[in-house]
């Protein structure tokens, strides 16, 4: 419950326009109901893992239209043609040589891998950690398994060390390598392999790929280190032909300007081995609880939210693609956009990619969210995958910026189950993230679009 001093800080007065009781209402519910974590509940428990080209993916979907529909927002199917891979056996092992015995791999495939041969795959390791190092090693890898090892050890190396896992598989198989090991993109693991897209190009060598645990990887580099190596890895997974899917998209309409737009989204696919709390249903729920509360509202804000739920962020960015695609008409009316994908941590403030003079508007809302720990303006970097495909027609975007510090512990793993998630500090971010959607539709100024992005820029690959 809200203290005396907290309930000053909420009421505290935002922009001229932006009532301040409304935003103690929004906050307050949204932090005393503790809706989102009873949404995201519902979720796992009643879906569970909802990977693209799946029936779990195709439950979420009509899960997803029958919670707009039951709190009275208009929601409806986009079509969107997500790949189809299905993993199957996994099983590796480090074998048995003079002076040790052989030991058991925890390892996991990574999206997009082909299977193994029936009976497995053989070969003796090299390990790699960069893709310079790789290209250093030329055919010196041809008719081995790379295992590419790193040292990622805080949320900030994902990026630093990611593309071992995207791009890595593809470039030793150009360079006739047999199959890939990735040691996972982790923060902490107890033998818990985290899965993750990897990409090949169109017709190109497809070779086994898999990721293995924190644990396994340490025991390769020191094996390696004393000589040779061999591993033994059957990989059961299948890519299928690409089967039509859906993006959710629900309206709230504007009372004023209903042309214009202000997008809240999540992506409804996860990864298969578990039921996906943090990535993304708890931004799934976020974005549920926020359509509820602002339909609840006895006067809708001045602008139209559009809440979407993506399908096939992890493994393609289909339904971001998709969505901007055939949305390209109306995107010079898309006047902010905001992604949660950032798991169920506490909120930490807000941040904003905008034109000049963006900054210093959405620090004019902040006021109320100090209730919730979140009332500054960050310099982090606001965006998200969904969002990549928005930036050509230079859409603003806002982040509410979450507490990451324990997210890669579990992200992608086996382990991303409801349990890890603290109601309360979600609860707190579910408050800052209507309160910030809010002020988006309702205020008086819109935000100034950023400039163009510049010629090549990356567009998103997913997670």
């Amino acid at each position: 419950m809200w203290t005396a001093a907290l309930l000053a800080v909420a009421l505290a007065a935002p922009e001229p326009g932006l009532d301040p009781t409304v935003a103690h209402a929004l906050i307050s519910e949204a932090v005393d109901s503790r809706g989102a974590h009873a949404d995201l509940t519902r979720l796992v428990d009643e879906v569970g893992p909802r990977l693209s080209g799946s029936a779990g993916a195709e439950r979420a979907v009509v899960w997803a239209l029958d919670q707009f529909r039951a709190m009275g927002v208009e929601a409806r199917k986009e079509p969107v043609l997500v790949p189809v891979w299905v993993r199957g056996t996994e099983r590796g092992e480090v074998l048995a040589a003079a002076g040790r015995p052989g030991s058991p791999l925890a390892l996991t495939a990574l999206g997009g891998s082909p299977g193994t041969p029936k009976g497995g795959i053989e070969g003796q390791v090299v390990e790699i950690s960069s893709l310079a190092e790789l290209q250093e090693k030329g055919a010196a890898v041809k008719g081995r398994v790379v295992f590419f090892n790193h040292a990622m050890g805080v949320p900030g190396d994902y990026r630093k060390f990611g593309e071992l896992r995207t791009k890595g598989p593809a470039a030793a198989g150009k360079l006739g390598a047999v199959a890939a090991l990735v040691r996972s993109l982790a923060t902490a693991t107890l033998r818990s392999p985290h899965t993750g897209a990897t990409r090949f190009e169109e017709g190109a060598h497809l070779i086994p790929a898999a990721a293995i645990s924190v644990e396994d990887a340490e025991l390769l580099h020191r094996l390696v280190a004393r000589g040779p190596v061999r591993v033994r890895l059957e990989l059961g997974c299948r890519i299928l032909p690409e089967a039509m899917s859906s993006n959710v998209v629900a309206d709230l309409a504007g009372r004023e300007h209903p042309e214009e737009v202000v997008l809240l989204g999540a992506h409804l696919d996860s990864w298969d081995l578990a039921s996906g709390a943090q990535d993304d249903g708890a931004g799934v729920a976020l974005v549920l609880e926020t359509a509820r509360l602002l339909a609840k509202l006895p006067v809708r804000p001045r602008r139209t939210v559009r809440f979407v739920l993506y399908m096939n962020e992890e493994n393609g960015l289909r339904g971001a693609k998709t969505y901007a695609a055939a949305h390209a008409a109306e995107l010079a009316r898309h006047v902010a956009a905001m992604e949660m994908d950032a798991g169920a941590g506490k909120p930490l403030g807000v941040a904003v990619k905008a034109g000049p003079g963006g900054g210093a508007l959405v620090e004019r809302w902040l006021p109320p969210l100090a209730a919730v720990g979140a009332g500054v303006l960050l310099p982090d970097e606001a965006g998200g995958a969904d969002l990549s495909p928005l930036a050509a027609a230079r859409v603003p975007v806002v982040s509410v910026i979450q507490d990451m510090s324990r997210y890669f512990d579990i992200h992608h793993s086996a382990a991303d189950t409801l349990d890890k998630i603290d109601p309360e500090a979600f609860s707190k971010t579910s408050g800052a993230v209507v309160w910030v959607t809010y002020a988006l539709a309702e205020s008086a100024e819109v935000l100034p679009r950023p400039p163009a992005p510049a010629p090549g820029a990356a567009s998103g690959t997913g997670q």
